[in-house]
């Protein structure tokens, strides 16, 4: 089967996307800093590329079909690696996929908010901030792109359910990483989510609902 760049693979929810897209028979080309993280991931169709995000990683696209981007400067950094990860990495990702000819779909974990970064007052503004400017750029690329904006996560067991509805409170606008995680492997998987951007939250319609 083709190959996946995951960028971003030792994190939670890049570590669920891994795991999921090997089960189901494809070869993961996992980007990461740590490779320590990604121990408990091993696999034969699993291809480690060490690399921090600030040095070049044009390699990594080589060959590959799809390019899933879940990369991110973690809770605890400050404003710097947001502006060096979140954001300006993630405009080289979609550089680099660009320039391959392989790559035929760009999945980009982005987050609720991103759509109006002047409605967030709080300290995950800069956060919004890049990932509205990121989305915005991966629009005007000529690369076949599916944009996720998911609201406040957990570490709850997925349920499988989804909505694209804003709740009418923000405690009830949550979803589990599980659950992003099996949404960004669902639009690896089918073409039909090309060219969407789309709010997740936890629901009860069926992922193929969401998108189509």
């Amino acid at each position: 089967m083709s190959t996946i760049l995951v960028i971003g693979a030792s994190g939670q929810i890049g570590q669920k996307v891994c795991h999921s897209l090997l089960q189901k028979g494809y070869t993961v080309r996992a980007l990461v800093r740590d490779t320590h993280r990604t121990e408990e991931l091993r696999h034969p169709a699993l291809q480690v590329f060490q690399i921090d995000l600030e040095e070049d990683f044009s390699q990594a696209f080589e060959g590959v079909k799809k390019v899933v981007f879940v990369a991110g400067s973690g809770g605890h950094t400050g404003c710097d690696k947001t502006l060096l990860v979140d954001l300006w990495a993630a405009k080289r990702a979609m550089d680099f996929a660009e320039e391959e000819p392989s790559v035929e779909h760009f999945i980009q974990l982005s987050s609720y908010g991103a759509d109006d970064p002047e409605e967030i007052q709080s300290s995950l503004k800069p956060y919004i901030v890049a990932k509205h400017i990121t989305d915005e750029y991966l629009t005007i690329t000529s690369l076949p792109y599916t944009i996720i904006r998911p609201c406040k996560l957990t570490n709850h067991e997925p349920t499988g359910g989804f909505s694209n509805q804003r709740p009418e409170s923000a405690e009830e606008a949550t979803i589990s990483r599980a659950d992003v995680a099996e949404a960004i492997c669902y639009c690896v998987e089918n073409d039909s989510t090309k060219i969407k951007v789309v709010e997740l939250f936890q629901g009860n319609a069926s992922i193929e609902a969401i998108f189509n």
